[in-house]
């Protein structure tokens, strides 16, 4: 062969190469499912319609809603009345994001221009760094909010304060020396209508905003579709538990044992672990879901004959 054809021929068969590596390559395994399926355990459900958690506090300034307690998490959704301003607080080890979904609220963190964020706003303090927050406006605001379970928050010292209270503990004043930790690449925070549903360029797929070793919030946007045959289960995880804060326009859930079922803006839907569950867009237009969870790579099992090649 001419040496030019060669080299050509040859380059050709390692960028064919490259691309097959490139590929994710389909393993099998028996992954383990518990029997009987792990049930939801109050306050955890299927799905947590916003309608009926403002119903239920109908008439109340201020509320705490839980709405998930695991081993990995506990998330609430928490309104504060106009005027209300938290101590200034941090937490010891773990990282704290919200979603924003009514009202404003200025927060003042550490080391950043204090902003104030409207519904829409997701936003993200990393463990020991100090912030308030405070209602801005007329109206009350709420937010979801997540933390590690069974935390408790430490306050900052300030001139002439008493100690904070909190049931089962005893706050006492300390010295630490280890540094807050710094945000890096990661956001304060992202305005999701701003930089999303008003967005011409309509971003779509999958965008990180919180991905550290025990934190995973992901922005999943797509174009509706119809809804998938209950023959595609979507996947389960083994050991851990996954819940869903609905953004935008509607999602369609098939959990193992469960007819399909629909989510809408400030829903929250959760799936225990070992149980197959599958999520699909099932509005006319954009639809959007934020995944968390605590493995930002975690495993997913799908069928062995479908699952993983779709």
């Amino acid at each position: 062969m001419h040496r030019a054809k060669w080299i050509a021929a040859a380059a050709v068969t390692m960028l064919m190469a490259a691309g097959a590596q490139a590929q994710p390559q389909i393993l099998y395994a028996w992954a383990p499912k518990p029997d009987p399926l792990t049930a939801w355990k109050a306050p955890n459900k299927p799905i947590w319609r916003l309608a009926d958690i403002l119903k239920a506090h109908e008439g109340q300034a201020r509320w705490v809603q839980p709405i998930v307690r695991d081993q990995d998490y506990d998330a609430n959704y928490i309104q504060m009345a106009p005027g209300d301003k938290t101590r200034t607080q941090l937490w010891a080890d773990d990282r704290i994001f919200f979603m924003v979904w009514g009202g404003q609220i200025r927060f003042t963190i550490q080391g950043q221009q204090p902003f104030v964020a409207s519904k829409g706003f997701m936003v993200q303090i990393p463990y020991r760094t100090p912030y308030s927050m405070e209602v801005v406006g007329n109206e009350p605001a709420l937010r979801f909010e997540v933390i590690r379970p069974n935390r408790t928050p430490l306050y900052t010292v300030e001139a002439g304060d008493s100690a904070p209270v909190a049931k089962g503990k005893t706050y006492q004043k300390v010295s630490y020396n280890t540094p807050a930790q710094p945000y890096g690449n990661a956001k304060v925070y992202i305005d999701f209508f701003k930089d999303y549903v008003n967005n011409p360029a309509q971003p779509k797929g999958n965008t990180a905003f919180v991905k550290d070793d025990t934190n995973f919030m992901n922005i999943i946007r797509g174009q509706g579709v119809p809804t998938p045959p209950d023959s595609n289960k979507g996947h389960f995880h083994t050991d851990y538990n996954e819940f869903w804060f609905i953004a935008e326009g509607r999602i369609d859930y098939k959990m193992e044992g469960m007819s399909v079922y629909s989510a809408e803006p400030g829903d929250i839907v959760y799936a225990p672990q070992g149980r197959w569950h599958r999520a699909s867009f099932g509005g006319t237009t954009m639809d959007t879901r934020i995944a968390i969870n605590p493995r930002p790579e975690g495993l997913h099992n799908y069928d062995a004959e479908a699952g993983a090649k779709q």
